[in-house]
């Protein structure tokens, strides 16, 4: 290019001598010359700055244009990405979901169970022996109570009752005596031991006296001062008195077996 606009100068200045030989003097054919000749040379160079210019400014674009390419690639990626979360986040809340709708059914079926155990503990409180009836009766009422708290989760309460059950379990297990009142010619202090649900038995303060419980008759009947030796050796295991060895007790499943 630059090539180009000399020759062109050099062919406008030929022209131009020629012209003023005919009409000047050689010094202003000389002058109109070199202003030419510097008119031309300004016109190449503002032409090349012109082109590097445009040279700058076509590789900018170019490498903007790489970086935008690469941006995208990496947006593509990174949306990619996020659609699989977005996928397995909805998988896993469609899991929640389902595990919330089989709590709430377990739930629907969980609390009229309860009440049907709170309902079986009172039934076995009356067919049952009077073991520690009064604590166990202290208890169901606690847990009546329980049921109808909104600030005690359900769950909660459905340990609070497998644990009175585990107690009813432990009374039909152990050997055990305690103190309470007894309904014999009117309220009386006295001890009390149990044996599991097979004997129970009650005695004096004073260790004189001693009955033992029918459950047919629902009764405490006398029992005879050639057992007391038995009934009493039983209340000093209970008491940790004694070490444990063979108790002989009355019976309190029926009348007639009471020895």
């Amino acid at each position: 290019m630059f090539s180009y606009l000399l020759r062109v100068k050099w062919l406008l200045l030929t022209a131009s001598l020629m012209t003023s030989i005919s009409f000047g003097s050689q010094a202003e054919q000389l002058d109109q010359a070199r202003k030419i000749e510097g008119e031309i040379v300004d016109q190449a160079k503002h032409s090349q700055q012109r082109i590097d210019q445009s040279s700058d400014q076509a590789l900018a674009l170019a490498s903007e244009i790489q970086a935008l390419e690469r941006e995208v690639s990496q947006l593509k990626v990174y949306k990619n990405h996020l659609s699989r979360l977005v996928e397995s986040q909805q998988s896993e809340q469609h899991s929640l979901q389902e595990q919330l709708n089989e709590v709430g059914s377990t739930r629907l079926g969980v609390v009229p169970l309860m009440y049907q155990m709170l309902e079986g503990l009172a039934q076995l409180h009356e067919q049952d022996l009077p073991i520690r009836i009064e604590a166990r009766q202290q208890r169901l009422a606690k847990l009546n109570t329980l049921m109808s708290q909104a600030d005690v989760s359900d769950s909660e309460k459905y340990r609070r009752i497998l644990e009175a059950y585990q107690i009813e379990l432990d009374y039909g297990l152990k050997l055990g005596s305690y103190e309470a009142q007894i309904e014999l010619d009117g309220l009386r202090q006295v001890e009390l031991l149990n044996l599991g649900r097979v004997s129970l038995v009650a005695r004096s303060l004073d260790h004189q006296q001693y009955w033992a419980w029918h459950q047919n008759s629902q009764q405490w009947h006398v029992i005879e001062s050639k057992q007391h030796s038995n009934v009493g050796l039983a209340f000093d295991v209970a008491n940790k008195v004694a070490a444990p060895s063979l108790l002989v007790l009355p019976l309190a499943l029926s009348a007639e077996a009471n020895q």
